[in-house]
């Protein structure tokens, strides 16, 4: 009797053993998959679907040259119709947090240019890009966000916790500041042929102060897509086209520490141009 009892314990023992291992595994395997989406960095945008289709590329040549208004053969940034947006995953929730900048540019900002400026429209040239559809090896472009025009649609935060968060100061009406702290930037250093789809893989510097002592640069990769030229038909037709560009990066290698947002931040440029 004594036997069965020692063995009944064994029994429960070993049961209680390997529940145990179970649920630490389950644990295990939660934690990696948290920790994995969290902190994974750097990474492509998905590969598009093209349903095996062929890659047909054209020899469309976009060029801003001086930006003078009613010149068909130079191509300007319609600003009104484009937009940069952000979005993050919310720890500890299954929603996600999203927003855009108000103001942003296509420029290469020259130490020069970090300043204030009390100007109604764009406060530099959009003239620091170039599209060669067939030769990538040409194409390039440079631009930026102003880090305190963050818009998430809710007044409080984005004057609030997201001016802290991020390290910058409150908007002064009426004024764009370009200056190093409130400037994140990217700037291409290679462009190429993406084999699987009519899009382009692009290597850019991306720099940003962020809440450092000073502007941290990290080399990231993204996805660009070339969305064709079409007419616009009005009382002066006018021809249009566009360049979406996706990429991804951590904000915690520019000392952001908000446990509420996890650490990729995924960013989606959708530049439309016209020859007006």
């Amino acid at each position: 009797m004594k036997r069965l009892k020692n063995q009944g314990t064994s029994r429960s023992f070993f049961a209680k053993l390997k529940m145990s291992s179970l649920l630490l595994f389950m644990l295990l395997v939660a934690s990696t998959v948290f920790i994995y989406s969290c902190t994974k960095e750097n990474e492509l945008p998905p590969e598009p679907t093209n349903n095996n289709q062929p890659i047909v590329r054209g020899d469309a040549i976009m060029l801003p040259g001086d930006m003078t208004a009613k010149d068909s053969t130079e191509w300007k940034l319609d600003k009104s119709h484009s937009s940069v947006l952000w979005e993050t995953n919310y720890v500890g929730a299954s929603g996600l947090l999203t927003g855009r900048f108000n103001q942003f540019g296509v420029h290469e900002l020259l130490p020069a240019e970090m300043t204030d400026y009390q100007v109604t429209g764009q406060p530099v040239k959009d003239n620091s890009w170039a599209f060669y559809e067939n030769d990538p090896t040409k194409t390039f472009f440079s631009g930026y966000v102003q880090i305190n025009t963050s818009n998430t649609g809710e007044p409080g935060r984005d004057s609030g916790c997201n001016i802290s968060g991020m390290g910058t100061v409150k908007i002064v009406p009426g004024t764009h500041n370009l200056n190093i702290t409130n400037v994140a930037r990217i700037k291409t250093t290679k462009v190429e042929f993406d084999p699987l789809s009519a899009d382009y893989i692009v290597t850019m510097d991306f720099t940003w102060q962020g809440k450092m002592t000073a502007p941290v640069t990290k080399s990231i990769v993204g996805r660009l897509k070339y969305i064709k030229k079409s007419k616009i038909q009005s009382a002066s037709p006018y021809d249009v086209f566009g360049l979406q560009l996706t990429f991804q990066f951590n904000c915690r290698d520019f000392g952001i520490t908000s446990t509420s947002i996890s650490d990729k931040m995924e960013i989606e440029c959708n530049m439309n141009f016209n020859n007006k």
